[in-house]
C-alpha cells in the first residue's frame, strides 16, 4: 500500500510538473520579548524573574512545489536555549523548544529557475520543554503561533540545492507564569541543503 502511494505521488508530480523537496537546515535562534514571568519563592511578593536566551536550531523541511509560483511546506525544528533565572549570581539551565510548522511559499521566479527568492507565512506550534522534563513523556508547555519571513533557494545540481531562510515566529509565552505579558518573538536565521525530485 505504501509503495503504491509513493508511486502515485511521484507520477502525479511528473504529470503536473510538481517538484518535491526535502532538506535539513541549521542556524541560530534570536529571542526577544524573552521575559516569560516570575517563579514564586514562597516569600510574600517575592519571585525570580525568568527569561529565555538565544540559542541554536536544527531541523528539516518538506516542500511541495505544486504550482509555478506557489508551494506548501511542512517542517520540524529542534531549538536549544537557556532558561535564565535572575538570581545573584544569575543561574542558567539548558532547555529545548520543539517546533512543528506549515507554511505557504510564494516564489519570485517560476518553477525550474535556478535561483528562487521566496516569501512565506504560516502557522506553527512550539513545545517548550523545561529542564528535567521530557517531551516523550508529555512534558512541556505547548503554544501556537504564526510565522513569516523569506529566503532564497539555489539549485546547485539537478537533484541538490541550498537554501537560506530568515523567519520570525510569534508565540504565546510558555508555562503561564505570573507577570508574563505580550508575545515571544523568535527569529530564525538558517542555512541548509535540499534533495529535489
Amino acid at each position: 500500500m505504501i509503495k503504491h502511494t509513493i508511486l502515485l505521488t511521484m507520477m502525479a508530480a511528473g504529470m503536473y510538473g510538481q517538484v518535491f523537496e526535502v532538506g535539513v537546515h541549521g542556524g541560530v535562534s534570536r529571542l526577544s520579548g524573552r521575559n516569560i514571568g516570575t517563579i514564586s519563592t514562597g516569600a510574600p511578593g517575592g519571585g525570580i524573574q525568568t527569561t529565555l536566551e538565544d540559542g541554536w536550531r536544527m531541523g528539516f523541511r518538506m516542500t511541495l512545489n505544486n504550482w509555478s509560483f506557489f508551494a506548501h511546506e511542512f517542517g520540524y525544528a529542534y531549538n536549544r536555549t537557556q532558561l535564565r533565572f535572575a538570581t545573584t549570581p544569575p543561574e542558567e539551565s539548558g532547555m529545548a523548544i520543539h517546533q512543528g510548522l506549515y507554511n505557504f511559499l510564494v516564489y519570485a521566479t517560476p518553477e525550474g529557475t535556478k535561483v528562487r527568492p521566496f516569501a512565506t507565512g504560516g502557522v506553527h506550534f512550539s513545545n517548550f520543554v523545561p529542564p528535567g522534563a521530557s517531551v516523550t513523556q508529555g512534558g512541556g508547555s505547548n503554544k501556537f503561533g504564526v510565522n513569516y519571513g523569506g529566503g532564497i533557494k539555489v539549485r546547485v545540481t539537478e537533484m541538490w540545492g541550498i537554501r537560506f531562510d530568515v523567519r520570525e515566529y510569534l508565540t504565546g509565552k510558555p508555562f503561564d507564569l505570573p507577570g508574563a505579558s505580550g508575545k515571544l518573538r523568535h527569529m530564525e536565521v538558517s542555512a541548509g541543503f535540499s534533495f529535489m525530485m
